[in-house]
Order: C-alpha cells, then structure tokens, then sequence
C-alpha cells in the first residue's frame, strides 16, 4: 500500500516546471494546470489559421504586396462608436479651421493651439446655447442693406386673387392658392409650377368627406400649411374641410371634418406632422397627418380666429377678432390671454422665441409681447407709413405719426414673421412695403432695418405679403446659419 501514495505525490511535478517559469507558485493552484493547455492550444490555432489562409489563397483570397494575405472587408468595417468620433473629429477640425480665419483679430503673443482650441470652444458653446433656445442667434446686424436692383419678381401668376401661400422649410418649394381653388406648386429659383388636380366628389367622399350642403362643394382657400419635412400640404376653407395633399404625387389623400365653419388658418408643429387647424366656429383642433386622426379641440376665443403659429408641438399662439392673443400651452391643458391695447385690433402674430412673439394691429402698430406681461412690452406705433411719407424717419419710441393722406387700410399690418430663435423680424401692410426689424435684448425694442417695396401691390391680395416675408427670412437665415 505504501508505493501508491509516492505516485500520486510525483503527478503534481509537472506544473512546478511550468511555476518556474511563471515566477513561482503553489501545487493546488488550477492556474499552472492549465496555462500549458492554453499554449499548447494557441499553437494549434497558429497552425489551423495558417491552414486557413493557404485555403483563402486557393479560393480567391486578396494577397497583400508584401505577400501576406488579409480580409479587407473586416479591415474596412467601421463600429457605431467609430463613426461618432470620427464625425465629431470633423467637426472640430471645421471649426478650428473658421476660428483661425478670425485669428487677425487675436493677440499675437497668444499660443496659436491654446487660442484655437478656446475659439473652438466659444463656438460649440455658442451653437448650444442658440439650439437650447437661451441665446439668440444675431442676424440682424448682419443683414446688408438692399440695393437698387434689389427687389421682387413675378413667380406665379393666379387668375384670381391670391388667398394663402406656404413655403417648405428649405425655401426652395412654394405653394399658393387662389379663390377659385387653384393650387399652384412652383419651384422659388425657377418659377416652374404645377396644379394641383381636385378630384371628383365621389373621391372626397371616399377619403372621409362630408358632403356638401348646396349643390355643388365650394373650393374657396383660406389657408395653407406645409410639413416640416415637406411630405404633406394642408388647406383650408369655405367647405369647412381640412384637405391633406401629398407632395410627391400632388395627389388628395384626406380630409378632415369637424368644424363648423370656415377654416381660416393652418399651421404644423415644427418636426412633427402634428396640425393645428383655426376656423370662424371659434375652435382650434389638432390633428395628427401621419396617422390621419383627430387629437384635441381647444376652446377659448370669443369670435372667429384669425391667424396662429407653432413654436412646437405643445405651444400655439392663436390671434381672433376678440381683440385677444392666446398662448396654449398643449399639455398642461392651459391658455395665457393677451389682450390688445386701447382702439386696436390683433391681426396677426408669430413666435420669437418661447417666451417672446410679435404681434400686428389694423391701427398699424407692432407690438413686442413677453409671457411675463400681460401687455405689450414695446409698441410701434404707425409701423407702415403711406408711401408718400416713405422716406419720413420712423419714431423711435412710441409716439404717433400718421400724416393725413394715409388710412387705416393702407397702414394696415396684416403679415408678421420672425426668423425663431434669433433677432430677425420682418412685417407687410396694406401700404405695399415689407420692412425689417431688429429685436433688442432682453425685451428692450424693435428697431427699424430696411424696407423693401411693391410697386405692383394693388393687384395683389394682402397675404401675399407673407410669402415674401417668409421667403426673404428663409433665405438670409440660410446665408446666416
């Protein structure tokens, strides 16, 4: 019995060679067991892999110059955390290249990649603070004046009065609508256009239309909407329908029912195909384009609604002939009611930011609102003077300057815009100018820029005004971003 314990004791020896090796070790420990395995294990898979790339050879395999043979598409493949750092290498090596072009402006006893790299920062701290909404962007002082051959040009002809116009988010797609119905789609460089083609009633009906109460369905726009991605045209009018269009095809896909009464203004929430639609039932509903359904109706104004606009999916800002301003507040299921000054009437309005808007009144005045106030900021007042008393400086504060030859029609503002989120406004009246405004900090004033004017406005319908308005900021936003 005594030489089967002395085998069992010499088994362990063979690690103790491997523990030499290793810097030393313990005979129970599992780690000098199987470190021999793994070696002798690697060493296969060094064969088997030669094995392997002999095989690739005989199969087509890719050779290297150096004769050695690889899988470039293993090579080539690219993980999602890569592309994220090699994205956000190529920004920064942009905005370092812009930053050195500003480095006139520096010290020259400053180090070149200490003042690069501070500049850089300035920038990406800037751009966040404009995208969170907490910093305007300043483009006004970077609007240059307009010279003589400066001005508007014919795009589209209707043969009756132009009623709504819209234009994509890119500018390069417009869109009006006249009173007799006719959709126009035009490109803004070229002034190319296409119809849109109603169909017939049966088809309205199929896409989940009412029927008409007279005879025939009146095709009378009001309004007009376009997608934040360009996918789907919204009008409104006399039949009290929301008619959603594709864009693509021009084709009619729904119509929404509800309202009781004219549709009057449309708008869709910016990055949503979320739609708020104001008729003269004194109601705005909200829809939902992409799935076709009925969200939420919202009650609050006491005569017809006139205009709105979107700051977001859950902030509308609405105008009616209550002489009221409504902010809604989608979510929380409440409303702020701004009231006009004394002898005016709110015609139209537009979100700055998400505490400022502007506002226009038949008296022809601008108003600049705050939601910490309930009354206007700043106002001012003869905003459009007539033609005659065009080159008059404009007052300052707000004082009243109106000169007897001009009416109320002719100071009339009926269009305002704002580019948001930065310090750029622009308004049109019944006088035939567009001007534009510079908004001052922290709610201080609107001061005048430039104006630009029409001379063929007569013939026009005064909402035409808001295409050029809309356009001119689109493009200057563009050469600003």
């Amino acid at each position: 019995m005594a030489p089967r314990p002395r085998k069992r004791a010499s088994r362990p020896t063979k690690p103790r060679a491997g523990s030499r090796r290793g810097g030393g070790g313990g005979d129970d420990n599992p780690f000098f067991d199987s470190e021999p395995k793994r070696r002798r294990g690697s060493r296969d898979e060094d064969i088997e892999s030669e094995d392997s790339d002999d095989d690739a050879v005989g199969f087509g395999g890719a050779v290297d110059e150096d004769g050695d043979v690889g899988v470039k598409e293993e090579e080539d493949e690219e993980t999602a955390g890569e592309k994220k750092v090699r994205l956000a290498k190529e920004l920064l090596k942009k905005l370092s290249d812009a930053a050195k072009r500003k480095e006139d402006d520096e010290d020259e006893d400053e180090d070149e990649d200490e003042a690069g790299g501070s500049r850089v920062a300035e920038i990406l701290q800037r751009r966040q603070l404009e995208e969170s909404g907490r910093k305007r962007r300043e483009l006004a002082e970077r609007v240059l004046p307009p010279e003589p051959k400066d001005g508007f040009k014919f795009i589209v002809k209707h043969r009756q009065p132009v009623t709504a116009v819209a234009l994509s988010n890119d500018g390069d797609q417009g869109f009006s609508a006249s009173k007799d119905g006719v959709i126009a789609h035009w490109d803004v460089e070229t002034g190319k256009s296409e119809k849109y083609l109603w169909p017939s009633e049966n088809v309205l009906i199929s896409h989940h239309a009412k029927p008409p109460l007279s005879a025939k369905r009146s095709k009378h726009i009001l309004a007009l909407a376009v997608s934040s991605d360009g996918r789907y045209l919204a009008s409104g009018g006399m039949d009290r329908h929301i008619h959603l269009w594709d864009v693509r095809s021009r084709e009619h896909i729904q119509a929404f029912s509800g309202h009781r009464g004219p549709i009057s203004c449309l708008a869709f929430g910016p990055d949503s195909s979320e739609l708020f639609s104001g008729s003269f039932d004194r109601s705005i509903m909200q829809w939902n384009a992409e799935d076709r359904t009925y969200m939420n109706c919202l009650y609050g104004h006491q005569n017809e609604i006139l205009t709105m606009d979107a700051f977001n999916k859950d902030r509308l800002l609405t105008v009616a002939r209550d002489r009221t301003m409504h902010l809604w507040k989608i979510p929380e299921e409440s409303q702020l009611v701004f009231r006009a000054p004394a002898a005016a009437s709110l015609e139209c309005c537009s979100f700055i930011d998400d505490k400022e808007f502007l506002s226009g009144s038949d008296d022809g005045s601008i108003e600049l609102w705050s939601i910490m106030r309930k009354k206007p900021t700043f106002i001012v007042r003869n905003a459009h003077p007539s033609l005659d008393s065009d080159d008059q400086e404009l007052p300052k504060e707000n004082g009243i300057h109106k000169p007897e030859k001009v009416s109320m029609a002719q100071s009339w503002v009926g269009a305002v815009a704002a580019r948001k989120g930065s310090d750029l406004a622009a308004s049109g009246a019944g006088n035939g100018l567009v001007r534009l405004w510079a908004i001052e900090p922290d709610s201080k004033g609107i001061r005048p820029l430039f104006k630009f004017k029409l001379v063929w406005y007569p013939c026009y319908s005064m909402n035409t005004t808001v295409l050029k308005i809309i356009s001119y900021l689109l493009q200057t936003s563009d050469q600003f971003a």
